[in-house]
């Protein structure tokens, strides 16, 4: 497992159900709440139009891109809805309540 864990958001701060955009140097994250207070990091681009998920409504486990539609699974990045076909990068998160941190590992290899 790799270190390279850095706070990218407070937990209080990202209700169940939201996402907010990150970015680390050039890499844009949407920092993702799931209805059940899990915490997800992913690319924040639709693989199908470029667009901010960030942007995009969370139900469940999944994002939908605004634009077309397209949804991903949070936890693998994985399209389950056209028209998008690619998955988007996914990327580790620990959460640090004592600190009220959520941390993201950047460094991660692409997911498969």
């Amino acid at each position: 497992m790799s270190d390279a864990y850095v706070p990218v958001a407070r937990l209080s701060d990202l209700a169940p159900g939201e996402a907010i955009d990150v970015t680390l140097g050039d890499l844009e994250l949407a920092v993702v709440r799931d209805a059940d207070g899990g915490v997800h990091a992913l690319e924040d681009r639709c693989s199908h139009d470029e667009i901010a998920l960030s942007d995009g409504d969370v139900e469940g486990c999944t994002i939908e891109c605004w634009k077309h539609g397209s949804q991903f699974d949070l936890r693998t990045g994985r399209p389950l809805q056209l028209p998008a076909v690619l998955p988007v990068r996914v990327f580790p998160v620990r959460v640090d309540e004592g600190r009220d941190e959520i941390l993201v590992d950047p460094s991660a290899p692409p997911t498969p």
